[in-house]
């Protein structure tokens, strides 16, 4: 299914909005104007530098491609979770806002659903509904910053979809968002199962993103059962593309490990996977982030305990391989890795 093809207002161009103030006889500079408020940290209703009548107009020149169906906020007072109705089919997604005293980090979607199927994912186990347009995607930024004291310093694709199967999309984003937000593509990471065209080309791009790889495994055999892409892209052709965009950014790659009691957290394989990335040869060595696995309604796993996490970091460490144990956000209200789904029954508002 196609994504709307209708203008909205983070689907505007800088020369379509000039287009639009010459049809309305409005002076050359307030296209300026206008574009500086659609992406500053307040709503445009609130810019100052606007006449009322013409942010009225605007607003309805210009509709906001998400619709917020309901937002619900961790009892941690520092996570939230939107639901918004996307495009005119009102496909259903999900943003996440993590925010600390300092600072702001946005998880967005990149498609609405997801065809990847890994097991333990909500997402995957709801299936695929449709691409996710490049406004779409950036206004899940904007909007999540208009609710957040704290700048957004920080995105991640890390929330519903695949970002490499909307490659060509998720990278105008990605563009966008780095230009119009200001955001350093340092700061912005896109995670990945492991789609090695699309890693490939990730390398020749000139922006420094970040990459994270969901590996959850160090062999082919065990990594099937969980990952069906690896039928397709196995674990050494996963490595090497990493390595490539690893070379060409000169950014360390972080490998992402859900960790999954009786699964995939003995310590043969914690010594399995530190000597896979013990030697792999991208830029800045190997990094791995282990993730509690996060309870979802489809997949009857458990997590494993802290001790568990620290014993296999430890082994990984002793391998060479640096780790770190992540700390869960937004479990309470779904919002963690793995669990978005875009089920309203699944929201519980405080």
């Amino acid at each position: 299914m196609a994504s709307p093809t209708k203008i909205t207002r983070y689907g505007a161009s800088e020369e379509q909005i000039e287009s639009l103030m010459h049809e309305w006889n409005e002076p050359k500079y307030r296209a300026e104007q206008i574009w500086a408020c659609l992406y500053r940290p307040d709503p445009l209703s609130e810019a100052t530098t606007l006449p009322a009548a013409l942010k009225n107009r605007l607003v309805d020149a210009l509709p906001l491609a998400l619709d917020e169906m309901t937002v619900v906020h961790g009892q941690d007072g520092m996570t939230s979770k939107w639901l918004w109705a996307a495009g005119a089919d009102r496909a259903e997604i999900e943003t996440v806002l993590m925010r600390t005293t300092s600072r702001a980090t946005v998880c967005v979607s990149s498609q609405a659903g997801c065809a990847m199927g890994c097991t333990f994912c909500a997402t995957g186990q709801a299936g695929f509904n449709r691409q996710l347009s490049s406004a779409e995607i950036v206004e899940q930024v904007v909007r999540a910053a208009h609710g957040s004291p704290q700048r957004v310093s920080n995105v991640v694709y890390m929330g519903m979809g695949e970002p490499l199967a909307n490659y060509e999309t998720v990278w105008d984003s990605v563009e966008r968002i780095h230009s119009d937000l200001k955001i350093s593509a340092r700061r912005i990471t896109l995670s990945t199962v492991g789609i090695v065209p699309a890693m490939l080309q990730l390398a020749k791009e000139a922006l420094p993103i970040t990459l994270a790889v969901s590996l959850h495994a160090a062999n082919d055999s065990l990594r099937q059962t969980m990952i069906p892409l690896n039928n397709r892209y196995p674990i050494a052709d996963i490595l090497d593309a990493a390595a490539e965009v690893a070379g060409a950014h000169g950014r360390r790659v972080t490998f992402e490990y859900a960790c999954i009691e009786g699964v995939n957290d003995s310590p043969d394989s914690g010594r399995e996977l530190a000597h896979l990335l013990g030697r792999w040869p991208g830029a800045g060595g190997a990094h791995v982030n282990l993730i509690p696995l996060n309870p979802t309604t489809e997949f009857f796993g458990r997590r494993s305990s802290r001790r568990h996490l620290e014993g296999f970091a430890e082994l990984l460490r002793a391998g060479g391989v640096s780790a770190t144990i992540r700390r869960p956000r937004g479990v309470d209200i779904d919002a963690a890795c793995g669990q978005l789904r875009s089920r309203i029954v699944s929201f519980n508002p405080k």
